[in-house]
């Protein structure tokens, strides 16, 4: 839960008002896609198994790790690229597709990230709950007994 709880304390305080103007809102709804893709490719590529409680426990493979790295690394990239030499392209780009301001930009990442991180604990949590329980064979009652 820590990261949702780290991601909605930034959606906060960077989503006091999201632009809705020109194709603001289709770069919100696209970006905010991207995420929840790789939020639940790296929640169906993280490994769930059962401890002998019964607890569910998770743990992200190469696959995972690599999905979660290229959301968080896109939007690293980007914000570098933006504020060392790329923000007159960046410009262009926003101007020949409608969008109205750098704030489109930031609110379209920080809903990114939020959808990155809410697809996958969802994921993740449908996947643990779908988990069978361990079967007690006969065997290991009457060694139990």
């Amino acid at each position: 839960m820590l990261p949702v709880v780290l991601v909605g304390a930034a959606a906060a305080h960077y989503l006091r008002a999201i632009p809705t103007a020109g194709s603001d809102i289709a770069l919100d709804l696209t970006l905010g896609a991207v995420g929840a893709i790789l939020g639940i490719a790296c929640g169906l590529t993280t490994r769930l198994r059962r401890d002998e409680t019964g607890a569910v426990l998770a743990r992200a493979g190469v696959a995972a790790a690599i999905l979660w790295i290229a959301g968080i690394g896109s939007r690293t990239v980007f914000a570098l690229y933006s504020s060392h030499g790329g923000g007159a392209a960046i410009e262009r780009f926003s101007i020949a597709h409608d969008i109205t301001s750098a704030q489109a930009w930031v609110a379209a990442l920080v809903l990114m990230a939020l959808a990155e991180v809410i697809a996958r604990l969802a994921t993740i949590r449908l996947r643990a709950h779908q988990q069978p329980r361990a079967q007690v064979s006969t065997a290991q009652v009457a060694v139990e007994n």
